[in-house]
């Protein structure tokens, strides 16, 4: 693979880090009856343009898996240079499954639609399983791999890692005990929005890191046979 090709492929990563929450955002927003303090993030894939956001999480998680190609072909060896990619092809899975499934309506949007459990809705569950599980598990073996240059690094890695994981789960507790009337608004989607901002963040940062760094030999380890 020539060096313009890997750095193509790393820098998809960068695109994604950057696409998918701006849009997410910036749709949310701008949209009647939703609300970035309450409603999740996968709620932008149903009512109107709904379009937009099944675009941005099928790129999004396309991107994401050129990226892991190409994080693959940067490290060729060594810790992480196994599992780093495949948690993150299973991060890609789990946005492109979120795009092409959208999730069922809940805490009032799409406005006028009853809250209801489809087997979609579940499938859409399982994307999100995969798309926050993936990333965390990614950030925290690949901080293995970054440790051998720089501490920083490494521990930024393992702290994005956690945040991904935590703020998530808080959001589906904030979610639970709004659908029980326990607390109304929760904030659902600001949690699950922070743990995205983490995740995405730490995409971008390895991702120009890695551009950076290759072709030389600073995130190689010294024992290319492994593939931990």
């Amino acid at each position: 693979m020539t060096s313009r090709a890997l750095s193509a492929l790393l820098g998809s990563g960068v695109a994604a880090g950057v696409l998918v929450p701006v849009l997410l955002w910036a749709d949310g927003a701008t949209r009647p009856g939703y609300s970035l303090w309450h409603h999740g993030a996968s709620q932008l894939g149903t009512g109107d343009r709904a379009w937009l956001q099944t675009i941005n999480f099928v790129l999004g998680g396309l991107l994401l898996a050129a990226f892991a190609a190409g994080v693959r072909q940067a490290l060729r060896g060594g810790r992480g240079a196994v599992w780093g990619p495949i948690l993150l092809a299973a991060t890609a899975a789990g946005l492109v499954l979120a795009g092409l499934v959208p999730t069922d309506p809940a805490l009032g949007y799409p406005p006028g639609q009853p809250n209801v459990v489809t087997t979609a809705g579940r499938v859409h569950q399982l994307a999100g399983f995969l798309l926050f599980a993936g990333l965390s598990a990614a950030a925290f073996v690949l901080a293995r791999r970054l440790r051998e240059t720089s501490r920083a690094w490494s521990r930024y890695s393992r702290v994005s890692g956690v945040l991904v994981i935590i703020l998530a789960f808080a959001a589906g507790i904030a979610y639970r005990l709004d659908t029980l009337g326990l607390w109304r608004p929760a904030p659902a989607g600001l949690l699950e929005n922070l743990s995205l901002l983490a995740g995405f963040c730490w995409l971008v940062a390895v991702g120009v890191r890695l551009r950076r760094t290759h072709p030389h030999r600073a995130l190689r380890s010294a024992a290319p046979g492994q593939g931990r």
